[in-house]
């Protein structure tokens, strides 16, 4: 099981699908995306409505750039040195295709809630 390390070095747990959790590998790190209320909070600040978010998902219509600003804001105990610009590279590099379940399961949890 690949892990990342957390700001203060210590290692992140591996993602609980249960709670709506997933991973994404980026620069060789696997970050935990966590759909924390405070996450969430921040990713709606910025890209508005989360409902509306699912929506655009569902009709195709989410771009690069809100797949990672989400991503983002949802893997916020990532080490300091990945940035959002990584992050949108590693959607590029894996493709929207290949990010989908993670797009999927993570935008599930904010319909279903835990």
């Amino acid at each position: 099981m690949s892990v990342a390390t957390a700001k203060r070095g210590e290692p992140v747990r591996a993602a609980n699908r249960h709670r709506g959790e997933a991973s994404l590998v980026v620069a060789g790190e696997t970050l935990l995306l966590r759909p924390s209320f405070s996450a969430l909070v921040a990713a709606e600040e910025e890209l508005g409505p989360l409902f509306a978010l699912v929506e655009q998902a569902s009709e195709g219509r989410l771009s690069l750039s809100q797949v990672a600003a989400l991503f983002d804001h949802l893997s916020a105990a990532r080490p300091p040195a990945i940035t959002r610009a990584m992050i949108g590279e590693a959607v590029v590099e894996q493709g929207l295709v290949g990010v989908a379940p993670t797009i999927r399961l993570v935008l599930g949890q904010i319909l279903q809630g835990r």
